[in-house]
Formats: C-alpha cells, structure tokens, sequence
C-alpha cells in the first residue's frame, strides 16, 4: 500500500469530513468535522497545516495543526496544537496516523515552528516523540482532572525550548471552549 500525504485543499472539505465520521462516529464525528471546518476559516488559527492522507487517491487520512500562544512565558516561541488526526477504520493501525505527525511535524520544523501540543491518548502520541507538557510548566487552557493530565503532551522541534518557556497555551479562538478540553 502507498500512502502519500499532502497539504489539504478546499476540493479535500468532504473527503476530510468523511474521514473525521469514519474514524470517531457519527455523532462525535460531526462535531469534530464541524470543528475542523470552522478552524479552517479561523484568523486566529492560522497560520495551520491542514494534510491529507491518500491511498490510490483515496483521502484516508487527515491531520490539522493550528498556531497556539504560550501566555505569560518571558520568550517569544512559535507552537502549534495537532488536533485532530483521524484515520478511517479500515486503514487504521498501518501507520498513517504516524505518516500524517511526523510529515506534519516536518513541515512545521522547515516553517520554523518550536513546539507543537496535543490532547490525546498518553498511550499513542509517546511513539511520536510527545511527552506529559503540564510537568514541563506548559498549562492546558482549561483545566483538566489530575487522573487526566498525561493527555496534555508537548514535542520540542527546536532543540533547547523546552525547560526555557513556561505559561498556559492559549489556543485559536474557535478552541476557546471547556466542552475541548475534556479528556
């Protein structure tokens, strides 16, 4: 199987919905579907690396990573927030979830970008390098249960940013919603 991925277009706007129903369901899927669309359209997101990936010309695959905001760190750093990666049911588990972070995660480094965060499974994104970001003085937006806090994981792609910033990341004003930050 070849898998390639690339900048998402507009023509992509149905096949990422699809993808994003697929993976999470129905109902889940059409909120985080409609997330997506509206973080799209976001000044306050951009700039975002929004990629496919495709199989046969299939998008099976999609990835967004959004600009976000270190507040009340004395250093300027540029971050980014991955969410969501989806990958549709029946290609999951053949690494294009990890195709999609590390081609993203390359692009942001060429773009110049020093962090990027992630809520997701503390299970899954360690594979890919992140690790627990609230140990590290980097605060979720919204606070979040202790029982939960290994969910909020950074990765440094400029070498020595980390332990020099600390703050709440302040996220795209689409993301401005505690109903997000529920792990």
């Amino acid at each position: 199987m070849i898998v390639n991925v690339r900048k998402a277009s507009r023509a992509d706007r149905q096949a990422v919905v699809d993808v994003i129903v697929a993976a999470f369901g129905d109902a889940e899927g059409r909120g985080i579907a409609e997330l997506v669309t509206c973080l799209l359209e976001d000044p306050s997101a951009q700039p975002l690396l929004s990629l496919v990936a495709t199989v046969n010309e299939r998008v099976v695959g999609y990835v967004l990573y959004t600009k976000v905001r270190v507040e009340d760190s004395m250093r300027t750093v540029s971050a980014s927030l991955l969410a969501p990666l989806a990958v549709r049911p029946e290609f999951q588990n053949s690494g294009i979830g990890g195709q999609l972070i590390k081609d993203g995660l390359k692009q942001l480094e060429k773009a110049g970008v020093d962090l990027v965060f992630v809520l997701g499974h503390p299970g899954y994104y360690p594979k890919y390098g992140f690790s627990p970001a609230g140990i590290r003085g980097l605060k979720v937006p919204y606070p979040m249960a202790p029982e939960n806090s290994d969910a909020w994981m950074v990765q440094e792609i400029r070498p020595g940013v980390l332990g020099r910033v600390s703050g709440t990341v302040a996220c795209a004003d689409v993301l401005n919603d505690p109903k997000y930050w529920i792990e």
